[in-house]
């Protein structure tokens, strides 16, 4: 007799469950690069037009906050269900794993960018300082000095948004993103067949583990990259 089976009687197909818990990286993937590559240049403008900042603008820096703050305090799954128009235009479908990525990163892009914000905002001014005596345009500033200097708070913020990513995947399969989240939804929930519900759970907390030790080997090999 198959142990899985015997451990869980209710999983009928445990090919169903790879490819969902496969749709659920696929998903993580492509919204985690897109969010670093739209929130990282988003974080960046807040910090430059903050108060008492590098290139100051007060309106601009309202407008900018104001639009993040809207969009991060906004549940996933109501963003999802609002964002269903723009995500037929922009990917050509509402539903499964590509119609996820486009909710999951405007979703995350926000409030990655308010993380690097902050992470910025921790350089030491006397770096950026002698930086600017030394003639640095804003640019080579951002680009020599911030950017490396807030790398650690910065990939501390990719973990963090990451793992709010692997939740929002989740919820996202109550309305059909695919996923694990969708397992657990039309066979735990609706069907009442807890072994899917406890597999999902445990193969999501293994995905939130994977990324705890992908940024632990992050830090280690840019601690060796300092040392040398």
């Amino acid at each position: 007799m198959n142990p899985l089976h015997t451990l869980s009687p209710n999983i009928d197909d445990w090919g169903e469950l790879g490819r969902a818990c496969l749709d659920t990286l696929l998903m993580l993937g492509g919204a985690l690069a897109l969010t670093v590559a739209i929130g990282l240049p988003l974080g960046v403008l807040l910090y430059l037009t903050g108060r008492g900042q590098l290139r100051a603008m007060p309106k601009l820096y309202g407008v900018a906050s104001l639009v993040v703050n809207v969009l991060r305090s906004v549940p996933f799954i109501i963003l999802m269900i609002v964002l269903m128009p723009v995500t037929y235009v922009l990917v050509g479908t509402k539903l499964g794993v590509r119609g996820a990525i486009p909710p999951l990163v405007i979703g995350a892009a926000p409030f990655f960018a308010r993380l690097v914000e902050t992470a910025l905002r921790e350089v030491q001014q006397g770096v950026i300082e002698a930086a600017q005596a030394m003639g640095a345009s804003t640019w080579q500033i951002v680009r020599h000095v911030l950017l490396p200097e807030a790398r650690a708070g910065i990939a501390a913020g990719i973990t963090v948004t990451a793992i709010a990513l692997v939740g929002y995947t989740a919820m996202g399969g109550a309305i059909g993103s695919g996923g694990l989240g969708d397992l657990a939804y039309r066979y735990g929930y609706l069907s009442y067949k807890s072994d899917y519900m406890v597999v999902t759970v445990v193969l999501l907390v293994l995905l939130v583990l994977l990324v705890q030790l992908l940024q632990m080997l992050g830090d280690r090999i840019v601690a060796r990259y300092k040392r040398q």
